[in-house]
């Protein structure tokens, strides 16, 4: 499967042009481009193993448990729903996490949704599958609209990086989400590049 890139070029040159300080960052940091991966079942168990952790302990575990099925990194959630928790523990992967993962995979053998079809799904729908599962919360899902299906219009108010971000980027005290959920509004529809950006700016030493 060819490889799929997340690179708003448009939406950022839209928000450049309305805010000349947004505009400064941009000339600081560069343009995204952002690797997106697959809508699948796969994708999203990776994500809960990673939750938490250090990149390379997660990466670690998440390949021992892609070690125990013969197809590797192509999972199949009814296969993952055939091997006891122990086997799980065994390589690393903790008992919430696989209680996480094998509520995702009886969401999807029973039909109530499938990632493959999330494209044609509004972020509201999409956002209100995953969080039925458990372990899954709204921030994991917005991770998922973002960075598996490049929706531009994301606005990750639960991020704390983003929330410092916003501090920073703008000279202030950092706002809770719920004081940061209207904060977004001036930047629709391109609010999960501003995200980006706000995870950015603390890349910037010298921005005021």
């Amino acid at each position: 499967m060819a490889k799929r890139y997340w690179r708003p070029r448009r939406a950022v040159r839209d928000l450049s042009e309305r805010d000349p300080r947004f505009a400064a960052l941009v000339a600081e940091v560069g343009h995204p481009s952002v690797e997106l991966r697959d809508s699948t079942f796969g994708a999203i168990a990776r994500a809960i193993a990673y939750q938490q952790l250090a990149g390379a302990a997660a990466g670690a575990i998440w390949g021992r448990v892609l070690a125990l099925f013969p197809d590797g990194d192509e999972l199949d959630p009814a296969v993952f729903l055939r091997k006891r928790d122990t086997t799980y523990r065994k390589v690393g992967l903790s008992g919430a996490k696989t209680k996480s993962i094998k509520d995702l995979a009886r969401h999807i053998t029973r039909g109530d949704f499938d990632p493959a079809d999330f494209h044609d799904r509004s972020n509201e729908d999409i956002t209100d599958a995953l969080t039925h599962v458990w372990g899954i919360g709204e921030w994991s899902a917005h991770m998922h609209l973002m960075f598996s299906l490049g929706r531009l219009d994301v606005w990750p108010v639960l991020d704390l990086g983003v929330r410092s971000g916003w501090a920073k980027f703008q000279g202030c005290t950092a706002p809770t989400a719920k004081e940061l959920i209207p904060l977004g509004d001036d930047y629709r529809p391109y609010r999960s590049v501003v995200a980006w950006y706000m995870w950015r700016v603390h890349d910037v030493d010298d921005w005021a």
